[in-house]
């Protein structure tokens, strides 16, 4: 699934978090199982050549064997389990060639499963073995945070933090802030889950981009996004990647805001399937980051309350589409904001849990049969309801300062 995005906040309330679905197709989201670093090899951690041409493809491979039984030692700090390269192809060019593999690997105690990476190993001949002279992301890969600079490591109760370019001080405050979203999203999804997450922080919105394969300018201003696959089980390697120059912009609740939406992202992310509508899963995401203050409508959906007053309310509850990459800035926070007050809006009518019902029937089945079996209602109804609450809530008082939201993005 495509990844979902959050906008950077004004230092005011902070307008609702969008996420980016990190599940994008799985070459975008492939983002986050990047490529490894460059290392050099051990002593002795090489292969002799031999004379026929399949011969030595089978000691090129024998040496990027070799080298890569464990983790280079500068990742000493980071949690890896399972680290392995599967060479996939060999091409030599008389004395250098080139390996073409997959590193797979985990986080220990937190992927479920390995994580990939398309690498480029290269190599040498030299007194008659080859030695790997190299390691770099596969041509159109995106890069891991260790290919971008030496990794910074912070453990949290419920939170792992991993940063490049980063002092010590901003991982532990944003480890901190990871903590206080777990138990959130644990009273919003009180279904199973880790209980825990990964962030990175990269050095700048550049690496961010990098690490995510996309345009950096789709992500400037955007405080966070999610990465992962969706459905089918809990995702192996969930991450929440942080824009550090937009998440810095950020108010201290602004900062909550879009962690708590991020986490959730990965709370409900076994949950969530193709048939999930984005309203829902970004929505419910929102409601969970806001559920603990419940801000007042015209403060948190400043976008949506201009568009009401001005007489243009929505004839209907956002589509997928109205969460595209690059859409219109308001009208991708009045899409964002309408999605939060649509479960608001379920949560007070119907309950909390039947919120949650919802969430977990919509991953399941069509949306019809999940509204008709969680809330006793259909789409029109709900729809109609949500209008009106919209006129209730955004018709009259006071306009909210205008600014973006605290934006990020999600599964």
């Amino acid at each position: 699934m495509p990844p979902r995005r959050r906008a950077a906040a004004p230092r005011q309330l902070p307008p609702l978090v969008f996420l980016l679905l990190c599940g994008l197709v799985s070459g975008l989201l492939a983002g986050c199982t990047a490529p490894a670093p460059a290392s050099a090899p051990a002593p002795g951690d090489t292969a002799r050549t031999a004379h026929t041409d399949g011969t030595a493809d089978r000691d090129v491979r024998a040496a990027v064997a070799a080298w890569a039984r464990q983790p280079p030692a500068q990742l000493a700090g980071i949690p890896l389990e399972g680290w392995a390269y599967e060479v996939t192809g060999v091409r030599r060019d008389g004395a250098r060639a080139t390996a073409t593999a997959e590193l797979r690997y985990r986080l220990a105690g937190h992927d479920t499963a390995a994580a990939g990476s398309a690498r480029e190993v290269r190599l040498g001949l030299a007194g008659g073995q080859w030695r790997v002279t190299g390691d770099a992301p596969a041509p159109g890969a995106p890069p891991q945070l260790w290919d971008q600079g030496p990794v910074a490591v912070v453990r949290g109760a419920h939170s792992l933090v991993l940063g490049t370019g980063q002092d010590g001080p901003t991982l532990s405050a944003i480890a901190a802030e990871a903590d206080r979203a777990v138990p959130a999203v644990n009273a919003a999804w009180p279904r199973p889950w880790a209980g825990r997450v990964v962030v990175l922080v990269p050095g700048s919105v550049d690496a961010m981009a990098a690490l995510l394969g996309r345009p950096a300018a789709e992500y400037r201003g955007m405080a966070a996004v999610t990465t992962g696959s969706v459905g089918g089980g809990p995702a192996p390697a969930d991450r929440i990647v942080v824009n550090p120059q937009g998440y810095a912009e950020l108010t201290a609740e602004g900062r909550a805001v879009v962690l708590t939406h991020e986490t959730t992202h990965v709370a409900t992310r076994s949950a969530t399937t193709a048939t999930t509508p984005l309203w829902l899963s970004e929505g419910f995401a929102d409601w969970a980051a806001y559920r603990g203050t419940d801000p007042a409508p015209e403060r948190a959906a400043p976008a949506l309350g201009r568009a009401v007053r001005a007489g243009r309310p929505p004839a209907q509850l956002p589509r997928n589409e109205d969460f595209a990459f690059g859409a219109d800035p308001e009208a991708l926070s009045r899409a964002y904001e309408g999605a939060w007050l649509a479960c608001r809006l379920v949560a007070r009518r119907w309950g909390d849990a039947a919120l949650v019902d919802l969430y977990a029937r919509a991953g399941r089945e069509q949306l019809p049969a999940a509204l008709r079996e969680a809330l006793g209602t259909d789409g029109a109804a709900l729809t109609e309801a949500w209008r009106q609450a919209l006129r209730a809530d955004l018709g009259s008082g006071t306009p909210a300062a205008q600014g973006a939201r605290p934006r990020g993005a999600g599964p």
